[in-house]
């Protein structure tokens, strides 16, 4: 039983995107796969909370934080073009703040949160399995930089895939290099705060969660 519910969260999260894949490649229902998108994300939020060793105040605190963060920085780059560049949100996100759809908070919370969890479980391997000692400030780094580095890779394979389904859209059809530098940044101050707040570190469904969505998109980049 326990070994059930250790991988039952991946297998849900497996069943999920590859229902996606092949109801927006081989079936009729594309529009309705893609419009389930916020209930798909919401899904994904609770699982990654469930899955978390201890929800302390800590996790919430950065949750709160990243949302807060990602919608701002959001809103600024909708409003003004001076973050990311000039680009317009679609319909399929749902309900929106200053043009900006409230599941895009969301989204940033899980993106960093599972990007430095990958760094994070790399950096248990090597320290526990291959006795490779690292100091902890270069752990720090290792995981700001490094998290931040996946955060922006994560972006470049979604953007493609986000335009040709609306969910949002580029002035002229151009992703700009802004986008990815914002990208960085924003993940890395993020992540920069992760770790001070010392959140339980290792989320293993997190670093499997980020696969998974990796290969979604990466699946809709190739077939799409």
């Amino acid at each position: 039983m326990p070994q059930i519910k250790k991988y039952s969260p991946i297998f849900l999260a497996l069943l999920f995107h590859v229902t996606g894949v092949l109801g927006i490649l081989f079936t009729p229902y594309k529009d309705w796969f893609v419009y389930s998108t916020p209930i798909v994300l919401l899904t994904m939020f609770l699982l990654l909370s469930n899955t978390q060793i201890i929800l302390s105040k800590e996790y919430f605190i950065f949750f709160i934080i990243s949302f807060v963060i990602g919608m701002a920085t959001e809103i600024i780059g909708v409003n003004t073009g001076l973050l990311f560049g000039d680009y317009q949100y679609g319909q399929v996100l749902g309900p929106k703040i200053y043009g900006v759809p409230v599941l895009i908070g969301l989204n940033w919370f899980i993106i960093v949160f599972c990007s430095g969890s990958l760094l994070t479980q790399v950096f248990d391997i090597l320290r526990t399995k291959l006795n490779v000692n690292i100091a902890t400030w270069t752990f720090s780094i290792f995981v700001v930089l490094g998290g931040a580095a996946i955060a922006t890779c994560f972006d470049i394979i979604l953007e493609p895939v986000a335009v040709k389904l609306n969910f949002w859209s580029w002035e002229n059809g151009h992703i700009p290099l802004l986008n990815y530098i914002c990208w960085f940044i924003i993940s890395a101050v993020l992540l920069g705060i992760k770790m001070r707040l010392k959140i339980i570190r290792v989320n293993t469904f997190a670093t499997s969660l980020l696969i998974i969505q990796a290969l979604f998109f990466l699946m809709l980049n190739l077939f799409l």
